[in-house]
C-alpha cells in the first residue's frame, strides 16, 4: 500500500471500520510523523458529553501504528508488529476536534534497523498526544510495540 492520506483513510474503512465509523481520519503522514483527528460527536461520546476514552486510545494507537507500518514498508524488510502494552493518561475533557500525533519516526527507523541487523525481536515505546483546538493536551498515550523480522 502506498502511504497517502486517501489510501490510509480507505484502509481504515476496510480494515478498521469501527475507527472509520467514529470519525478517525488521517491528516498527515511522512516517515517521521503522523497526525490523525477525530471530532467529538454523538457516535463517539461518553455519558459526560466528551470523547469516549476508547476512541481516544484508538486514534492514538493508529497514529503510532501507521507510522510503524510506513517505516517497515520503507525498510523493505518483512517485519511483524504487535502492541504488547498500552498506557493512557487523560488530563482534560475532550470536546471539539481532537488531534493525535506521533513524532517518533526516527526511533522507529533505528529499532527497525536493529531488528534487521540482529535478527532479534525488538521493543519500542511510541508516544501519542491528543490535543484539543486550543493546543491543550487532553490525553497522552504510550504504546509498546514488538517488532520481529520474519
Amino acid at each position: 500500500m502506498e502511504f497517502s492520506i486517501g489510501n490510509i483513510n480507505r484502509f481504515l474503512l476496510w480494515k478498521l471500520p469501527s475507527a472509520y465509523l467514529v470519525g478517525i481520519r488521517i491528516k498527515h503522514i511522512d516517515a517521521d510523523k503522523s497526525i490523525f483527528s477525530v471530532k467529538h460527536r454523538w457516535i463517539n461520546q461518553n455519558p459526560f458529553q466528551s470523547l469516549y476514552f476508547g476512541v481516544q486510545a484508538m486514534a492514538a494507537e493508529i497514529s503510532t501504528g501507521v507510522l510503524v507500518m510506513k517505516n517497515i514498508k520503507d525498510s523493505g524488510a518483512n517485519i511483524s508488529m504487535l502492541v504488547t502494552h498500552q498506557q493512557g493518561t487523560f488530563t482534560k475533557k475532550a470536546t471539539g476536534m481532537i488531534t493525535f500525533s506521533c513524532t517518533d519516526g526516527a526511533i522507529i527507523k533505528e529499532v527497525i534497523s536493529q531488528a534487521i541487523t540482529t535478527g532479534q525481536p525488538q521493543t519500542l515505546i511510541l508516544k501519542a498526544n491528543g490535543l484539543n483546538e486550543k493546543g491543550e493536551i487532553v490525553s497522552h498515550f504510550d504504546f509498546h510495540w514488538g517488532l520481529k523480522v520474519r
